[in-house]
């Protein structure tokens, strides 16, 4: 495809992508836009141009807080708005090629939440970080746990407190058990961390009693998000047992501001790892469901240089979302739009591609050095923790965008 707009080749939001978000102009309604390039494009403004009349959508579905209005509008409507978009920005004689007033620079606008999550889940879906963690508190042999290869391990997290990219967070407190002490204290965690992960958003409810099938699954799922799942480890080691993270989680996750849809990372798709054993009838599945998508973290302590501490990719998951919303539903759990479920952290094998701190510095006992000196066990008060990720395909790039979160001490 060629567009008439100027588009950096090494863009994250070339023509083959257009992912969806909510932006702002100083003291203006919180709109729909799509990012082009550099370049935010105003939907509210497009509409009024009549580039979407024959959709028959009503134009304020695009002066909204939120996606999760627009999104309901189901699969059919939504695709045809980027691939007018699209279509439109290939063509030169496009009505918006004669109005600039549709276009805002990013740097001059602001972004919010892209959905208002009603429900979280966080799974627990890739084999080289859970062997890394069992292999770290468990015993080496017995690294996975008996169910592990047999169901998308989750846990429900909480709503309330995911915040977008650019928002600083506090470091939280917790009880703690030390290891010169019987009984724990209260105190600031110590080792504070993040995971990488990656979020994918709930496009279509179902009703309660209602199971979604692999088959069926990427009907409801709108598109993908980066997602940074902040944890406290010394909080979650001494709270997790027996039901699992709490605390330890729920002080903070962060998240990307645009959506990324599975229309737009259809030509990235690739086979996931063998599992083995085979999985029962519910979670099995046809075709490639597995992602390409180049994944990084990086730490910047205040006034130094950014570096680089992990290169990952979301291809590695031993279990795909397909399986782990089929999972989800399969007691009849029923799912809403803007509902928001996290990947697990995303390891490879190699130590560069360990998607937190705790496997990146092996629990503490081996320091990540950083760019200008010194090192890091866990993320420290005032570093900022930036994760980027893109897919790309011969001349065809799609990418995330970032999320940056800086870690504040504690209050």
């Amino acid at each position: 495809m060629q567009p008439w707009i100027e588009i950096d080749k090494d863009s994250d939001f070339s023509i083959y992508n257009l992912p969806f978000g909510v932006f702002s102009l100083i003291n203006k309604n919180k709109k729909i836009g799509i990012a082009v390039g550099d370049m935010v494009l105003d939907l509210h403004a497009v509409s009024s141009l009549g580039v979407f009349d024959k959709l028959n959508i009503d134009s304020e579905v695009f002066v909204s807080t939120y996606l999760n209005d627009f999104i309901s509008l189901g699969k059919q409507i939504t695709v045809k708005v980027r691939e007018i978009i699209q279509k439109e920005l290939c063509d030169n004689s496009s009505i918006l090629n004669s109005n600039e007033s549709v276009f805002f620079k990013q740097i001059d606008v602001t972004m919010h939440m892209p959905v208002k999550v009603g429900d979280y889940t966080d799974f627990y879906s890739s084999i080289e970080h859970a062997t890394n963690i069992g292999t770290m508190f468990r015993d080496p042999k017995n690294a996975l746990l008996p169910n592990w290869k047999h169901l998308p391990v989750g846990y429900h997290g909480r709503a309330s407190s995911i915040v977008l990219s650019g928002q600083d967070i506090h470091r939280p407190k917790g009880q703690v058990l030390l290891n010169t002490n019987t009984d724990p204290q209260f105190q600031a965690s110590s080792r504070v961390d993040f995971e990488l992960e990656m979020g994918f958003i709930i496009g279509k409810k179902s009703s309660l009693g209602d199971s979604v099938s692999t088959k069926d699954a990427e009907k409801f799922i709108f598109g993908k998000i980066l997602f940074n799942d902040w944890s406290a480890r010394d909080m979650q080691k001494w709270e997790y047992v027996p039901l699992g993270p709490f605390l330890a989680k729920s002080f903070a996750s962060s998240i990307s501001p645009w959506v990324i849809t599975l229309e737009a990372l259809e030509p990235f798709k690739v086979s996931g790892p063998l599992q083995d054993p085979k999985v029962l009838p519910y979670l099995e599945f046809d075709g490639a469901k597995n992602y390409d998508i180049n994944l990084e973290v990086s730490i910047q302590p205040e006034k130094q240089k950014e570096t680089t501490v992990s290169n990952s990719n979301f291809k590695y998951m031993y279990w795909n979302m397909c399986q782990q919303l089929a999972h989800h539903t399969s007691n009849g759990c029923n799912v809403n739009v803007g509902d928001m479920m996290a990947s697990g952290t995303i390891s490879g094998k190699d130590e560069n591609s360990y998607g937190s701190m705790l496997e990146l510095s092996w629990a503490g006992s081996k320091p990540v050095s950083l760019n200008g000196g010194g090192s890091r066990k866990f993320i420290e008060d005032n570093d900022t923790v930036t994760m980027r990720g893109y897919c790309k395909k011969g001349s065809i790039r799609v990418g995330f965008g970032e999320v940056k979160t800086k870690l504040l001490k504690t209050l």
